[in-house]
Order: structure tokens, then C-alpha cells, then sequence
């Protein structure tokens, strides 16, 4: 027994509100069980209580077992004073604040509840739900997911108004940062932001005109340039970024910091970076051309970029290979949409209370294919439909923030599951 399920009983008035007494005798009728408290002090505020016909008005205490109101110090904090109902699975001694006795209620309910909320608590399977998610209805999956993915979005947004307030409230350099970023994925990720940090977006667009000046520098900073290579384009680059570095002191990032093990080629530094210099050229203005872009199609051209020549037949410096084709493939694309477009477009419609911008950011994830990786393919397996990059982010967001930490009575579906009859027997 938790008190966390106490108060969810409590909360959704799954207990029995019939002929109602105190442990003391009193007559008990609950009016309104308040309203669940997420800081210090008493669990419920603003509860309505009629005690012997008389109503009162104020807060809701619940423990496991009476006594721990005095475990707990309750009686030597002024946040419990008015305190009017003391609600208990067990009963083992008498409240009393300024001498008047506390009334206190033991709760009762199904015994079916508490065995499936134990059943959730010990299950060692992918999710605690694993076996009953598909009892819960479709309109009510819909509704927990839109919480989830706007719960994760507004996660993603307050990362993202952390880094506007460092960049002296620069959208474009913002932008440019969290972009950066992404082109290093999961592995390179640090040292790509790193990169960004010490390569401010202005140095580059004085560069704009120039692809070999903006390679010089994207590889200078990032510690690639420093060794010396028998490689023609590799002097040309060393001798730009050594003119261009002392021109605005910059000081490169440690060639150590990049990671290459088991990596693809594809996906090596080298061939990010020249990606990142081929966008950079592209495209100035790159955050004000997105806000301008009216659908998923569009943003996927602004990111249609090849490597310069010397790039399609190399992955590395002086290692020559066959000629291939790297633009920036559609599923990288996709990341860099769901990862970095999606959060700054809806903070941005959040700090300027434009809603039009919030909604085309949560079009674009239901434009954008499911993400592919393992928690997406284990809830298909559970039976949870994966349409879009929309319901991938927000079954993400419930993996990680409810399942994996057993929050089932915070959760849509581990309520809705809880509640059901038979959930132990078909859950077996």
C-alpha cells in the first residue's frame, strides 16, 4: 500500500461514499474531494466536508496509517491548521490539532483496484502495461498522447528559450545552435554544439559568398585542420583557416572530442561537417526562411544539400574513394525537422502568443514518417499504432517521463487499466 494510491483513489472518488463515519463515530459526507496539491503541504486544498450535518471547508490529509501525521511534524506546521479531514487506509491513533480532535476517515474500496495497481507496480515486462494497453480505447489514447507530445514540446521549448536568453535573444544564431547540433545525432552531438559555441553564425555569413572559406572554418574549429596531410585541398583549407582564425581569434575545438568508432562512413565528422558548410552556403537567413515555409515539402528542400566536390570521393582526409552521392539523406532530414524545426518554431509561437506557428510545428511531426528505433518498434509490438513522427515523440515522451519510472497513476492508460475488472486475469 502507497500513499500515492490512496490519493488517487481519493482523487477520482473510486472509494465508497456511502454511510460514511469517522473512526471516532462521526457522520461523514464528502461534498467536493478538492484539489490534489503537487507542492509542500496538505495532499488536497479547497475540499467541502460535511461532518454531523455541518460543512466545512478546507483541506484533505491522507496517509497509510494515521500515526505518521506525527511521523511527519504535521502537528508543528501552520501549513495543516486547517486541515479539516484526515483520510487513512489504517487507523492506529488519534489526531487531535489545538486540542480539538481531527476527524479522521478510513477508506474503502474495491480490493480489485489495489491488486491491479500492484500488478502494474510489479511487472518486469517493457512497460508496465505491456499486456492490457490494447483494452484501452482509441479516443482515450488520442487524448493522453496529444498531452504527451505537448508536454515534451514544452520541454523542448524551455531548453530552447535557455539558449535564446545566452544568445542575447538572436533567433538565427539560436537556431543555428540547435540545428549544429543534430547533424552529429546521438554520438557527435557535444562536440557539433561545441563547434556551434565556438563559431558564432555572423563569422560564417561574412563567409557566405565563399564554400572554401566556410569549410576552412567549420573544420579549422573543429580541430581537423591542425595536422599536416599530404593533401592539396587539405593545405588549401589549413592555410585559409590560419588567415581566418586570427582574423576574428578563434581557437579550435580538440581534434579528440570526435568520435568515429562504429560509425558509417556516411556518418563520420567529415562528411557532417561538409554537409553543414554546403547549408551554411545555401542558405542565409535560415530560421526566417523556415517561419516562411508553409509545409514539410518546403523545409525539406531548404535542406537538400550536396558535398562540395572533394567530399564525394573522400570520407576523410587524403583517403580517397569512390565517388558517391552524400547529400543529406531524407531520414537525417527528418531528425533534424523533428529535433530542432518542430521545438524552435513552437517556442517561437509561444514567446510571440502565436498559435497559427504552435499548430504548424505539431503538423509538421504528423507530416514528418515515425522515427525508427527500438522504443518505436517495441509499441508496435504492443499493439500501438505508429503513424507519423507525432505519435513516436509523444510514445517517447511516455516511455521515458511514466513507464520507465512506473508513474501508471499519473498515466491515462495506467488509470484507465487500474480501473478495469479483470485486468489480472487477462494481464497474466
Amino acid at each position: 500500500m502507497t500513499e500515492e494510491f490512496l490519493q488517487f483513489i481519493w482523487e477520482h472518488k473510486l472509494f465508497d461514499d456511502q454511510n460514511l463515519f469517522s473512526a471516532n463515530g462521526d457522520e461523514i459526507e464528502i461534498v467536493n474531494v478538492g484539489r490534489k496539491n503537487k507542492d509542500a503541504g496538505p495532499d488536497f486544498f479547497d475540499a467541502r466536508i460535511k461532518i454531523n450535518g455541518v460543512l466545512w471547508a478546507g483541506n484533505v490529509e491522507i496517509h497509510v496509517k494515521s500515526s505518521l501525521w506525527y511521523q511527519h511534524n504535521h502537528q508543528e506546521d501552520p501549513a495543516y491548521d486547517n486541515v479539516v479531514l484526515h483520510v487513512v487506509y489504517e487507523d492506529d491513533a488519534k489526531i487531535f490539532l489545538d486540542d480539538r480532535y481531527l476527524p479522521c476517515l478510513i477508506l474503502k474500496f474495491n480490493q480489485n483496484l489495489l491488486d491491479n495497481y500492484k500488478h502494474l507496480m510489479h511487472s518486469s515486462q517493457w512497460i508496465p502495461c505491456y499486456s492490457e494497453i490494447n483494452s484501452v480505447e482509441n479516443f482515450f489514447v488520442r487524448h493522453w498522447l496529444d498531452r504527451m507530445i505537448l508536454e515534451r514540446l514544452e520541454r523542448k521549448s524551455a531548453d530552447v528559450q535557455k539558449m535564446l536568453t545566452l544568445n542575447q535573444n538572436s533567433w538565427e544564431e539560436t537556431f543555428y545552435q540547435i540545428i549544429v547540433r543534430y547533424f552529429g545525432m546521438k554520438v557527435n552531438a557535444d562536440p557539433f554544439h561545441q563547434l556551434a559555441q565556438s563559431l558564432p553564425l555572423k563569422i560564417l555569413a561574412r563567409q557566405k559568398n565563399s564554400l572554401l572559406h566556410i569549410e576552412a572554418l567549420l573544420f579549422g574549429q573543429a580541430g581537423m585542420l591542425n595536422d599536416s596531410i599530404n593533401d592539396e585541398y587539405h593545405k588549401k583549407l589549413r592555410q585559409e583557416y590560419q588567415f581566418l582564425s586570427d582574423k576574428y581569434n578563434l581557437i579550435a575545438l580538440p581534434k579528440h572530442r570526435w568520435k568515429w568508432l562504429r560509425l558509417r562512413p556516411g556518418n563520420f565528422p567529415t562528411i557532417r561537417i561538409a554537409q553543414l558548410a554546403a547549408l551554411i552556403h545555401k542558405s542565409s537567413s535560415l530560421f526566417s526562411k523556415v517561419l516562411d515555409c508553409p509545409d514539410y515539402q518546403c523545409i525539406l528542400k531548404l535542406f537538400d544539400v550536396q558535398v562540395s566536390g572533394y567530399w564525394k570521393k573522400h570520407y576523410q582526409f587524403g583517403v580517397a574513394s569512390k565517388a558517391k552521392n552524400k547529400a543529406l539523406g531524407k531520414m537525417t532530414i527528418n531528425s533534424i525537422i523533428i529535433n530542432s524545426v518542430v521545438p524552435i518554431l513552437f517556442c517561437y509561437g509561444e514567446l510571440n502568443g502565436n498559435a497559427e506557428l504552435k499548430e504548424k510545428a505539431l503538423t509538421l511531426l504528423e507530416n514528418v514518417p515515425e522515427e525508427k528505433n527500438s522504443v518505436v518498434d517495441n509499441w508496435k509490438k504492443c499493439g500501438v499504432e505508429v503513424k507519423s513522427s507525432w505519435y513516436s515523440q509523444a510514445l517517447l515522451q511516455l516511455k521515458l517521463n511514466y513507464c520507465d519510472q512506473f508513474k501508471c497513476l499519473q498515466c491515462e492508460f495506467g488509470n484507465r487499466i487500474i480501473r478495469m475488472k479483470n485486468y489480472r486475469a487477462n494481464g497474466k
